[in-house]
């Protein structure tokens, strides 16, 4: 199943009865929970459906029930981790606003440092999406979900797409880089700190 192209995330399925809807959602949970752990400790590559399923103790009937193969698990996996990044970043972001912060360079900076945390929280995750190891057409996701990031960046700074953002986005995404796939994570929050001080000495042109 290797040669599995990114697809859009399988739909629930509607209609069914609050029961079966239970067991199916729950299916779902122990499907993805089960190719994450396979992805992270066989790499996405080597990973198989079958290795899933065993995993998740469900067939593989069940996985194309709730899924369309491999490539839409991995990709389930890293809109969710992406999901719960914004999350973290956008309530970064609010708190500080609601502290009285109004800058917007150390807005970026609060929402940078929720989403360097999440990478901390979730290493192994992290690693995964950006070893090189995903299912064909997966570097394209990763290039759009870098320009919505420099997007939403740039409505901190009132609308500037400039330099500005596109220096700020790439220097944060080289140390989301570094952190996630460093094997020393007390070296990484090291990191965390040195890159945010250092990113936090840029100043508007």
């Amino acid at each position: 199943m290797s040669g599995d192209t990114v697809r859009p995330a399988a739909r629930p399925v509607t209609g069914a009865s609050p029961r079966g809807s239970e067991r199916g959602a729950a299916t779902r949970v122990a499907l993805l929970t089960a190719a994450r752990e396979t992805f992270v400790e066989s790499g996405f590559a080597e990973a198989g459906v079958t290795d899933v399923v065993a995993r998740a103790r469900a067939s593989v009937g069940s996985l194309y029930h709730h899924f369309s193969g491999k490539a839409d698990l991995y990709l389930t996996l890293f809109e969710e981790f992406q999901t719960r990044q914004t999350q973290r970043t956008r309530q970064a972001v609010q708190e500080a606003r609601a502290a009285g912060e109004g800058d917007p360079m150390r807005l970026f900076i609060a929402g940078a440092r929720a989403y360097l945390e999440g990478c901390l929280a979730e290493r192994e995750l992290a690693a995964l999406f950006l070893r090189g190891d995903g299912p064909p057409g997966f570097e394209v996701v990763m290039r759009d979900r870098l320009r919505q990031w420099a997007k939403r960046n740039a409505t901190l700074f009132e609308g500037d797409e400039g330099a500005l953002v596109v220096v700020l986005t790439g220097a944060l995404a080289a140390a989301v880089s570094e952190v996630a796939l460093s094997e020393d994570e007390a070296a990484s929050r090291g990191l965390v700190e040195d890159a945010l001080a250092i990113i936090g000495q840029i100043r508007r042109p």
